[in-house]
C-alpha cells in the first residue's frame, strides 16, 4: 500500500510517517516509480507506536516494541525490553502522581489556611471559574510532533 493508504488506515498523516521513517520506527520499500510502499507489517508496527503515543508513551519510548514485532513476536510488548520500558513508564507516572498529590496536598492547606485568616471584609465577586485542569503526559517536543501534525493534517 502506498503512504496515503497506510496514514489513512493507520489515522494518522503521512508527515507522521515519514517523521517515523527518519527516526528508524518505520521502513519503506520503493516501487520502481520510486513510492513509497508498505505492507501490512508496517501498519502493525504502525499501530503499536500510536497506542503506546496515545497513552503517553514518547515516540522514542516505543521502540523496544517496534523492535519485538520486527523480530516475529506476535505482540509488541513479549520481548523483556517491552516489559521494562512498561515499568519504567509505570515509574514515571508514579513519580508525577506523587508530585501533583503533593502540591495539591499544599493548595489545600493554604486554601484552609486563608480561608481560617480571612477578615471579616466585604468580599469581592466570585472570579470566573477556573480553565479545565491540564495534565501533561507528553513532553513539549514529542506533543508537538505526535498531536500537532496529526491535527494539521487530518483537515
Amino acid at each position: 500500500m502506498r503512504i496515503g493508504e497506510l496514514a489513512a488506515r493507520a489515522g494518522t498523516t503521512t508527515r507522521a510517517l515519514r517523521y517515523y521513517e527518519a527516526r528508524g520506527l518505520l521502513t519503506a520499500r520503493r516501487d520502481p516509480r520510486g513510492h513509497r510502499t508498505y505492507g501490512e507489517e508496517e501498519l502493525r508496527l504502525l499501530r503499536q507506536i500510536r497506542a503506546l503515543t496515545d497513552v503517553g508513551f514518547g515516540l522514542e519510548e516505543t521502540r523496544p516494541f517496534v523492535e519485538c514485532l520486527r523480530a516475529g513476536n506476535p505482540t509488541g510488548d513479549a520481548c523483556p525490553a517491552s516489559l521494562a520500558a512498561y515499568r519504567g513508564k509505570l515509574a514515571e507516572l508514579d513519580a508525577c502522581i506523587a508530585e501533583l498529590t503533593a502540591v495539591r496536598d499544599s493548595v489545600r492547606e493554604r486554601l484552609a489556611h486563608a480561608e481560617a485568616e480571612a477578615p471579616a471584609v466585604r468580599q469581592p465577586p466570585p472570579p470566573p471559574p477556573p480553565p479545565e485542569p491540564a495534565c501533561e503526559l507528553f513532553p513539549p517536543t514529542e506533543r508537538k510532533h505526535h498531536h500537532a501534525a496529526d491535527r494539521r493534517h487530518r483537515r
